[in-house]
């Protein structure tokens, strides 16, 4: 089943210039690229995108970090390319991330109060849509 998903390259990702590096693992990967952003986002869009976070105690660091500086804002389409996509960015803590993943290959653990592991994707198709719409109103 062809579908779409969003996927961030996080301000750490950003800083560090690894923008180029994800994007050539999901072609190598064989997704394809429909939309490409680079933004800053403000709290209004962040706390759209991690609303079922509010209340939790890492929602408040979370905002303060993905506004932080720029993120690679990407759409890509694919068989099941949100599930692939999730695989390919490995665990949430990139100290047990897998090699060969990006946050296996690339992140780790800096000991700060949110995990800075590089990259977001979506979870779900449900989830897929209300962020694509977040990001990319013009593809809804």
């Amino acid at each position: 089943m062809t579908e779409r998903s969003l996927v961030l390259v996080k301000p750490d990702g950003f800083a560090r210039g690894l923008s180029g590096e994800v994007l050539r693992r999901i072609e190598a990967k064989g997704y394809r690229l429909v939309a490409l952003a680079v933004t800053t986002p403000d709290r209004d869009r962040l706390s759209q995108h991690y609303a079922e976070h509010e209340g939790k105690p890492f929602y408040e660091p979370l905002l303060e970090f993905m506004s932080s500086g720029p993120v690679t804002a990407a759409v890509i389409e694919g068989e099941r390319c949100i599930e692939g996509f999730r695989s390919l960015a490995g665990k949430t803590d990139p100290t047990e991330a897998l090699p060969g993943t990006i946050r296996g290959d690339l992140g780790r653990d800096w000991g700060e109060k949110v995990q800075k592991n590089l990259v977001h994707g979506s979870d779900s198709s449900e989830s897929s849509a209300r962020e694509i719409a977040i990001w990319f109103p013009d593809l809804g």
